[in-house]
């Protein structure tokens, strides 16, 4: 087999990069190894930057979007039960962010595909990568038990943190960051309205909590809770308690109901350097993780995207590879602002193990100086909405 990017996983980075390149006429093929329900069904983000939209609406893929999203022009940020309102649109020049859940996305991208004759190969074992310092890769696997190979002139690794792409490069060349957080969010899904039409981040002596939602009747909860807990340590009455205590006021209009999904994840900062090992280019968890408290994964895969499908595109049809040499700086710089962001609000927010009194006070007085300085709401509201997008 043959073509000219080979494209490994199918998550959010991997076909929203086979679409770009299918539309600018760029041969792609995309393998993932799971099948498509369950590529679909994973529980992920909810808030799609300014960039993100734009992309998907490039792609003609943002009718549904645009008639279900919800756009918020700010947040809400509470300390010990009492909020105030951070205005994006007003601290930003207009931008705001649009709450479409990843699974909605996932849903737009795979049946656009089905339609484009963007190609997706399911359910593949043993999926290995060589020859990637030389001008034409190879991509094994085994599929209804017979081996396959694929030669291309590029592989986009798309394949998350614990897919194959990242791990084909050299230890010699990678380079590696983590932070591992001492914390999960135990997170619900509500077939209830949200408690307020926005989000709502809150800082509580007992930890954080957060109030989000997927639609006008569906609620997304989280609580921060030890790592050492289990999902069944918590019924939903104790967890509509605890939510309830770190919300404060604005638990008033708190609706409890059933839940339907539960779940605990960790939290870590993880950065993989560089993001490209001869003609591998990394994109989206497969060179790095973020805290969900900045609402920054999928839209850092999305920016992955725009500037390594323009690189592959100048690469593939004017055969010209300077802008495929300056992916991993380009890319890299926005990653490094988004995970310092990230932690930045992670660690306003939520309780450490460690935290001391004057570390407390010392939280508590930057949330104060954030409900009274619109400078300090500017810096925030610019990063939450997402930051300029550089091109190459």
């Amino acid at each position: 087999m043959r073509t000219q990017v080979a494209i490994i996983g199918a998550g959010p980075a991997g076909l929203l990069l086979a679409h770009k390149l299918r539309r600018a006429g760029v041969d792609c093929l995309v393998l993932e190894r799971r099948d498509r329900a369950y590529v679909e069904a994973r529980v992920r983000a909810g808030v799609l930057e300014q960039v993100t939209v734009d992309l998907l609406a490039e792609l003609g893929l943002d009718q549904r979007l645009r008639r279900e999203g919800l756009v918020h022009g700010g947040t809400r940020l509470s300390r010990d039960g009492q909020s105030f309102r951070i205005d994006f649109a007003e601290c930003t020049g207009g931008r705001t962010v649009t709450v479409y859940g990843q699974q909605e996305v996932m849903k737009d991208l795979f049946d656009a595909a089905e339609e484009r004759d963007v190609q997706i190969l399911f359910d593949l074992e043993d999926v290995t990568l060589s020859d990637l310092d030389t001008d034409h890769p190879i991509v094994r696997w085994r599929s209804d038990g017979q081996d396959h190979e694929l030669r291309c002139d590029y592989v986009a690794g798309c394949d998350g943190y614990h897919g194959v792409s990242r791990a084909s490069i050299p230890p010699s060349v990678l380079r590696t960051f983590e932070k591992v957080y001492p914390f999960g969010w135990l997170g619900i899904i509500a077939d209830a309205p949200p408690v307020d039409h926005e989000l709502i981040y809150a800082n509580h002596a007992r930890g954080f909590a957060l109030a989000s939602m997927r639609s006008p009747t569906r609620s997304r909860y989280y609580v921060q809770c030890p790592l050492t807990d289990r999902v069944e340590d918590w019924s939903d009455d104790r967890f509509y308690d605890e939510l309830a205590i770190r919300l404060g006021e604005d638990a008033e209009k708190l609706t409890r109901a059933p839940s339907t999904e539960k779940s605990i994840a960790p939290l870590r900062s993880f950065v993989a350097e560089p993001m490209r090992w001869g003609r591998l280019f990394l994109a989206g968890d497969a060179a790095h993780i973020v805290p969900p408290t900045g609402a920054k994964g999928l839209n850092l895969a999305a920016s992955d995207v725009a500037i390594l499908s323009d690189a592959l595109v100048q690469a593939c049809l004017r055969d010209d590879i300077r802008r495929l040499n300056n992916y991993s700086d380009l890319a890299l710089r926005r990653v490094w602002k988004a995970e310092r962001f990230s932690w930045w609000f992670t660690s306003l927010t939520h309780r450490f193990p460690e935290t001391s009194d004057i570390d407390r006070r010392l939280q508590t007085a930057e949330i104060d100086y954030l409900a009274q300085s619109h400078a300090a709401q500017m810096v925030l509201a610019e990063n939450y909405v997402g930051l300029p997008l550089e091109r190459l």
